[in-house]
């Protein structure tokens, strides 16, 4: 961006959800409360995972990587949001929102890669159980990791530096929390035509892989499933899957609710109410749901609450 774009906005407002102080403090508080159970979730399954040598399998290895990535999509907006309310400040300079805008992307994107990795993990377990040991290779488990984390970091880089073009010369107030690319479109007055097509196109087509991956995978699931002839080997398949698709159906609900909508039932206050949801609570849920629904993640979180008491 030269040096006269620069000048002309060199910070913006986050609005944030409320401009009323009660609001503000019942907020503060309920999101502070939101983040630290994101934080002490997501760390407890990693840590979980690593120290128990029973979970040294794929599945929670993507699932240790899951909880990582939502621990830092979280921390992408949410710290921010409560220094602001904590200060009363609504400042955040142009670098720094070019900055939040790259991790925002960057994590979403890996969300929704390691979503697709572990529908294709779950795809194995349940279609090929005699292969499975051979196919989901530890190589293969790095590649695949490695793999969503290029993708992510260059999709996110891509519209960051798009976004750094642009030139925003009169408002700088922003109707969210963070830094909206949407929102930042919305304020620029210089043309956005190329921004607007690569989220069409580029954008579009890494949002929908992943997902048809995911779709793909659960009808093949599901049409194995439907072949085993005992109720109970049907229900122990599909018992394998519950958590992942109960993730699935939280994060992709609310990013449909959010961006597929008819432009007639778009409102701001309905927009930010969805997008709260799919960047704290699915983040702060998701070790919810794996651990109230997983037998083995109860037993290795016991053991290690157990261990951590017993040493103290």
């Amino acid at each position: 961006m030269s040096g006269e774009n620069q000048s002309t906005v060199s910070e913006f407002l986050l609005l944030g959800l409320s401009r009323q102080p009660q609001q503000q403090q019942l907020l503060f508080v309920l999101f502070l409360s939101m983040y630290l159970a994101t934080v002490l979730g997501n760390l407890l399954i990693i840590l979980a995972i690593s120290t128990d040598s029973r979970l040294h399998t794929p599945m929670y290895f993507f699932l240790s990587n899951l909880s990582f990535v939502d621990l830092c999509f979280s921390s992408t907006n949410v710290p921010k949001m409560l220094v602001n309310y904590l200060l009363g400040s609504q400042i955040i300079s142009f670098l720094g929102c070019l900055t939040q805008l790259y991790f925002f992307i960057m994590f979403t994107v890996m969300d929704h890669c390691l979503l697709a990795v572990m529908a294709y993990d779950r795809f194995v377990a349940v279609c090929h159980p005699l292969h499975y040991t051979t196919k989901m290779t530890p190589q293969l488990c790095a590649l695949l990791l490695a793999g969503s984390w290029g993708i992510a970091s260059l999709h996110s880089l891509l519209h960051t530096l798009l976004m750094a073009r642009l030139s925003f010369c009169a408002d700088n107030r922003i109707p969210h929390f963070f830094c909206d690319g949407a929102a930042l479109l919305k304020l620029s007055c210089s043309d956005t035509y190329l921004n607007e097509m690569m989220i069409l196109t580029e954008g579009g087509m890494i949002t929908l892989m992943p997902l048809v991956c995911i779709l793909v995978s659960y009808i093949c699931i599901t049409s194995a499933v439907l072949r085993v002839p005992s109720t109970k080997g049907k229900w122990k398949a599909f018992s394998t899957c519950g958590s992942h698709l109960a993730v699935v159906s939280i994060f992709y609900g609310t990013i449909f609710a959010v961006y597929f909508n008819p432009s007639s039932s778009h409102s701001a206050e309905n927009d930010i109410a969805a997008t709260v949801m799919y960047t704290v609570v699915t983040p702060m849920l998701n070790p919810f749901i794996y651990s109230l629904r997983n037998k083995d993640m109860k037993e290795a979180l016991r053991k290690m609450l157990i261990k951590k008491r017993d040493s103290t």
